[in-house]
């Protein structure tokens, strides 16, 4: 039986705000009625929505929120609508500028980093709220960049004096050895998605200035041993890669002033069989310690191509079947 078909007329004043929520030539509309499945009328400064009752409700929702977001500053892109409309038909009742107006930082090409999921969101404010964060999810998610976005902007406020940033260097399927070059040269393939992310932020120049200077250290994760990190702000990403006792070596470098955020993906495990995943022993281990957050992310919260979230879904699935992604996802403990 199909749902009962509904009409409703919306209003937006100002027209040339009307305009950058319409799109060029109403792209954005389109892209709106293609994913919802509702038809838009664009009447002057003003639109007629009609589908479905549920449908047609959350389209005048997504659209007066997105116009109220205009006329409060935000820079709007095709891309929010997507996001947006995923975070209202997750909780219809969200507050679009709660999330989107959350700026946290504006990056050398003037562009605002703000979290686009409602998990992003939770995940900034943990980080603003405790020493230690734990991020873990799926690829594409935005751990580790919204990570980084928070250490240049601590950094930049003089909340903190450095930024270290490291990852585990391990073989996946490849063996360093074989690499040319010194041992530096070795993991630096390792470590270039967290140099492209201070280069996306700060500039390539400022980015290479400061690592120069030392105010910002990229370096492998063994390079952390014996070390007091104090007045900085830390990153340690692909912590799934990480052993017990390397999740625990850089736990307890951790001085006075300094915060850490520590990112994963249990799905990608890249360690022996024999070898339990450090963030995974850790989340079990951690959780309910104050001052400690976990923050869990999922498919939903990819902010890639769309067709990142549809290729996870697929290998959830077929995960499943198989049993790899059982006994904490992680298919390499068994």
């Amino acid at each position: 039986m199909a749902g009962k078909q509904l009409s409703k007329e919306l209003s937006f004043p100002d027209n040339h705000q009307a305009g950058v929520l319409y799109g060029e030539l109403n792209k954005n509309l389109h892209l709106v009625e293609q994913n919802i499945g509702v038809t838009i009328h664009v009447r002057g400064n003003g639109v007629h929505i009609s589908g479905l009752g549920h449908e047609v409700d959350l389209t005048a929702d997504l659209l007066e929120q997105f116009y109220n977001l205009l006329s409060k500053g935000f820079k709007l892109y095709s891309s929010d609508f997507a996001f947006g409309l995923r975070v209202l038909e997750a909780t219809p009742k969200a507050r679009l500028d709660k999330i989107f107006l959350d700026k946290v930082y504006i990056t050398a090409q003037n562009r605002v980093i703000s979290p686009k999921t409602q998990n992003q969101k939770f995940y900034i404010d943990a980080i603003r709220n405790n020493d230690i964060v734990f991020g873990i999810g799926p690829a594409g998610t935005g751990k580790t960049y919204l990570a980084v976005a928070m250490a240049v902007s601590a950094l930049v406020s003089g909340q903190a004096k450095s930024i270290i940033l490291t990852r585990p260097a391990v073989e996946a399927g490849e063996k360093l050895g074989f690499l040319p070059g010194d041992l530096a040269q070795k993991v630096n393939p390792y470590l270039r998605p967290l140099h492209d992310a201070l280069s996306d932020m700060l500039g390539p120049e400022r980015s290479a200035d400061l690592i120069e200077q030392g105010v910002i250290e990229i370096a492998p994760l063994a390079f952390m041993r014996g070390r007091t990190l104090s007045d900085a702000f830390i990153i340690l990403d692909e912590a799934q890669n990480t052993t017990r006792e390397q999740m625990k070596m850089f736990l307890t470098r951790i001085g006075f002033d300094s915060s850490a955020v520590i990112t994963g993906d249990v799905t990608q495990v890249d360690l022996p069989r024999s070898e339990q995943s450090g963030l995974l022993h850790a989340k079990n281990l951690l959780h309910g310690i104050p001052g400690i957050a976990f923050c869990n992310f999922s498919r939903q919260d990819v902010v890639r191509h769309p067709l990142v979230q549809k290729i996870i879904a697929a290998y959830e699935k077929s995960g499943n079947k198989h049993g790899s992604i059982t006994k904490l996802n992680n298919p390499r403990n068994k």
